[in-house]
């Protein structure tokens, strides 16, 4: 019906899309200034791992002939941007982009306490789905742990592949599901059980880490999130999972 509003998952909740954004926010800017470390804390630094592990498979060029453009995507406090930036000694440059103030603050402080960068990081304010940057203009698209917070996700990885270049190349990091049957039980457990508890004990409140644990349940399987990929455009589509299947990396190009 015209007018109708759609509808979209919050976690286990199922709210109109219009609100989604807004619910998401709210999360962010309860976390962010602790973001980091709590990530240490869930995943016994092994978020480190496999962060490293998407940026050695991305595998930037060390001294490019030509500009070298990255767009790293929900990625506020830098963790993915200043690795690739370390990679790169010159022609390189890399925007941040968040839809949350919040997180890019966080970033842009550790931004500036990084020693003769060669790489700059610029810090911008934008939605996933409508980024201000023109079309063919990236090398590179990375996003770590952030697509599944967006609300509409096919329209995100469509304007992944309009930002990037013919030969670009699309990277997300998500977390996934577990493959091993023991493992899996262990890992909801702790999940559902821990995390929240962590949360209270770090950050002073556990109910945005339900949010995040109820949101990774809520995600497609690797092989559902690499045919979205597919559908939106991109080619050479490739998965590696991380840790039993806890997190996964989906690779593919724009040809």
């Amino acid at each position: 019906m015209k007018g109708q509003s759609m509808e979209t998952s919050f976690g286990f909740r199922t709210v109109p899309e219009e609100e989604k954004q807004g619910l998401v926010n709210t999360v962010f800017d309860t976390v962010a200034s602790r973001y980091d470390v709590m990530n240490d804390a869930m995943s016994g630094g092994l978020h480190r791992v496999w962060k490293d592990a998407m940026v050695a498979w991305l595998a930037p060029p060390r001294s490019p002939a030509r500009p070298f453009r990255v767009v790293d995507v929900a990625g506020g406090t830098g963790d993915i941007a200043f690795r690739i930036a370390r990679q790169i000694e010159v022609n390189g440059s890399i925007t941040v982009c968040d839809i949350n103030p919040e997180m890019l603050g966080v970033g842009a402080k550790r931004d500036a306490k990084r020693i003769k960068p060669t790489t700059p990081c610029r810090f911008v304010a934008a939605n996933a789905e409508t980024m201000p940057l023109p079309t063919g203009s990236q090398d590179v698209y990375t996003i770590a742990f952030g697509i599944r917070n967006v609300t509409r996700r096919q329209q995100a990885l469509e304007e992944a592949y309009r930002v990037l270049k013919r030969g670009g190349r699309f990277m997300c990091l998500e977390f996934s599901n577990v493959d091993i049957p023991l493992m899996e039980q262990i890992y909801e457990r702790y999940s559902f059980e821990m995390i929240p508890r962590m949360g209270q004990w770090i950050a002073g409140d556990g109910e945005p880490y339900r949010y995040l644990v109820e949101s990774i349940r809520m995600f497609p399987n690797a092989g559902r999130f690499a045919a979205e990929i597919e559908r939106a455009g991109f080619d050479q589509v490739k998965v590696r999972k991380l840790t039993g299947g806890i997190a996964a990396i989906h690779s593919g190009y724009k040809l």
